[in-house]
């Protein structure tokens, strides 16, 4: 009973730290020019991917390097399939030619990376599968272009979205996002931490359960925040968090695990991988399906029903 209520009292932090995050994030925006695809790629992105990064570092401590993989593409397939395709039902999603063009296609060059990494007994005939500390090193390089990336973007200063936003003095709406980030971790960790404590209880492995309670768990965040922006019609901010999140999960976050400590493939993970590539292929073609650049309603719903099937093939491998 502690853990239940513990988990659903989780729930009051992440929202409310979503909502200041949004809010402030765009205040910043529009008073400085920046744009909101930046932000969303940048410091939103990497608030609410701070749970996965706590999860993982601990994991990689811990020697639970299991659990770190499976949290990372869990959250991944989480990101696109259900929040993108709630965020899209709610209001579609108009996406920018640079998120068409680099951070999409970026998305789903880390998926097909993991892939390559992940496969050293069928690429190299090795007798084991280990994603290595100079694959990790690799990963964090990429990071570093991406990050690279978005600085041009702030240079270039093309902010072409007019919002209505809270008009904010700088330094409260900086410590209004410090405090919105603190929220998220602290609403994020109370969840995942009764969801892990309530399916130990029930026995489930280590990969199930970093693939479906602790993924989700740690994508509560990004589900908050993207639809939060979505009802705010900012889908800058909606569809940047998104596929800057899982940029982030793979590039930054499984990157800094790897360094920490190798983390093995299984073999039953080869299914893991593929959908997180299926789901990123699927999001390119939507945006290029209807009129204009974005994913429409429709194609929501597919995303939301191609998460349940996967969440059915995993509770039949239980």
């Amino acid at each position: 009973m502690v853990y239940f209520l513990l988990l659903a009292a989780g729930f009051f932090p992440l929202i409310y730290g979503a909502n200041l995050l949004v809010d402030n994030a765009s205040s910043i925006a529009k008073r400085y020019n920046i744009p909101n695809i930046v932000i969303g790629l940048t410091i939103v992105a990497f608030g609410t991917s701070a749970p996965e990064l706590v999860v993982n570092v601990f994991s990689a401590v811990s020697g639970n390097t299991g659990l770190a993989l499976g949290n990372v593409i869990g959250s991944n397939i989480f990101n696109v399939a259900a929040i993108l395709g709630i965020a899209a039902v709610i209001y579609p999603l108009t996406v920018k030619s640079g998120t068409t063009w680099i951070e999409v296609p970026l998305a789903l060059l880390a998926g097909l990376l993991v892939f390559i990494m992940a496969n050293d007994r069928l690429i190299d005939q090795s007798d084991n599968s280990v994603i290595t500390r100079i694959d990790g090193i690799i990963l964090l390089v990429f990071f570093i272009i991406f990050l690279v990336y978005n600085f041009q973007m702030i240079r270039k200063g093309d902010y072409s979205e007019e919002l209505e936003v809270k008009d904010r003095r700088p330094l409260i709406a900086a410590l209004l996002i410090i405090a919105g980030l603190l929220l998220l971790v602290v609403g994020g960790r109370m969840i995942v931490y009764s969801a892990v404590k309530l399916a130990t209880l029930w026995g489930m492995p280590e990969r199930l359960i970093g693939l479906t309670i602790v993924s989700i768990g740690t994508s509560l965040p990004e589900l908050a925040t993207s639809v939060v922006a979505a009802r705010k019609k900012n889908t800058d901010i909606a569809v940047g968090n998104i596929v800057g999140s899982n940029i982030f999960n793979i590039f930054f976050i499984l990157g800094t695990t790897a360094v920490l400590a190798p983390v093995p493939f299984q073999p039953a993970a080869q299914v893991d991988i593929l959908v997180n590539i299926l789901v990123s292929l699927l999001l390119f073609a939507f945006i290029f399906t209807g009129k204009g650049r974005r994913v429409e309603r429709w194609e929501g719903v597919i995303f939301l029903v191609v998460y349940l099937i996967y969440a059915g093939f995993l509770i039949s491998q239980a």
